[in-house]
């Protein structure tokens, strides 16, 4: 049982269309930059401190109030549903020493939203693994939350996207600035002012196009994309219509992009809060960092560690 009940009054939208209460996370990728640590062990499931990146992405859709999530999953990849069940052979270790505070940290995974999987047989794109969702999800609106990536706690993302689709009815994403040199290493908006009556949202944008990794002269804007997608169901039927593109994959960007030409609205918010990108070895070790530090049971001790080690470091030693 998830700790999250379905509200109907908190499902439907001021306008009426109903707001998204299903979640689909790809996780089926190979991780080949974390190599040789994913060879068993599913990058999803690398430890931020005590709890798997996966476990964040998750609390961070049951927060926005969703309690149904799929896992688009591939082979050697079953230990992440795993987690989020029940041991109760470990549990009940843990009761008989009266350890409390670990019991309920290893409950809270099986209590933070009802898990479902599905297995994509080869990674054939983003679209493609999104694709393999449509049989759970059916004709609604869902989001989608790419799983190397998630956002502070304190400064949500997903309800404002949310209640922004709800609004739309259409596709809405989410960016983030960057440098100008940067933007080489992401997709990169073009966009324009949105309609008046969406701005109490937050900052929303129109997007008028989308282009994969420009050099900085030929980046229409610094807005990048960042992995939260809240799409309609009406996307499927353009997964299907979508042949492969970059890579000789089917992706998603090329399907919204078929959607928005046929006069779907495509809008984002640009988030400005903090964002965790686990996707490669250094962001990796800058999240675990960053968590670590602001963490109330170790971030005092691990902060003057930190600094001790900096100094000792700049001064030519081991630091430890």
């Amino acid at each position: 049982m998830s700790e999250h009940s379905a509200n109907p009054s908190s499902t439907v939208a001021a306008t009426g269309r109903p707001l998204a209460v299903k979640a689909v996370i790809p996780a089926a990728g190979l991780a080949t930059r974390f190599l040789p640590a994913t060879k068993a062990v599913p990058k999803e499931l690398l430890p931020v401190v005590d709890r798997p990146v996966l476990q964040y992405i998750v609390e961070e859709a049951t927060q926005a109030g969703i309690g149904d999530v799929l896992l688009i999953t591939g082979r050697g990849k079953t230990s992440m549903v795993d987690h989020f069940d029940r041991r109760p052979d470990l549990e009940t270790r843990l009761e008989e020493k009266g350890d409390a505070e670990r019991l309920a940290a290893v409950r809270r995974p099986s209590e933070l939203a009802e898990i479902y999987t599905v297995r994509q047989p080869e990674q054939l794109g983003l679209g493609h693994a999104i694709g393999y969702a449509e049989s759970h999800v059916g004709d609604q609106p869902f989001a989608v939350l790419l799983g190397d990536e998630f956002v502070k706690p304190s400064e949500p993302l997903l309800p404002a996207m949310l209640e922004l689709q709800a609004r739309t009815g259409g596709v809405v994403l989410a960016f983030f600035e960057v440098d100008p040199a940067e933007t080489k290493r992401y997709g990169i908006a073009s966009v324009e002012p949105a309609e008046a009556e969406l701005t109490d949202i937050g900052e929303v944008v129109k997007v008028t196009g989308m282009v994969e990794k420009p050099q900085p002269e030929d980046a229409p804007s610094n807005l990048a994309v960042l992995g939260r997608y809240v799409l309609p169901g009406r996307i499927f039927d353009a997964i299907r219509r979508t042949k492969p593109g970059s890579g000789g994959e089917i992706q998603l960007t090329d399907a919204m992009e078929l959607l928005r030409t046929e006069g779907v609205p495509v809008h984002a918010i640009v988030y400005r809060g903090t964002r965790y990108d686990t996707g490669m070895p250094l962001g990796y070790l800058q999240t675990v960092v960053q968590i670590a530090a602001e963490r109330e049971d170790l971030g005092s001790e691990f902060r003057a560690w930190l600094a001790d080690f900096v100094k000792a470091d700049a001064a030519g030693g081991s630091g430890t």
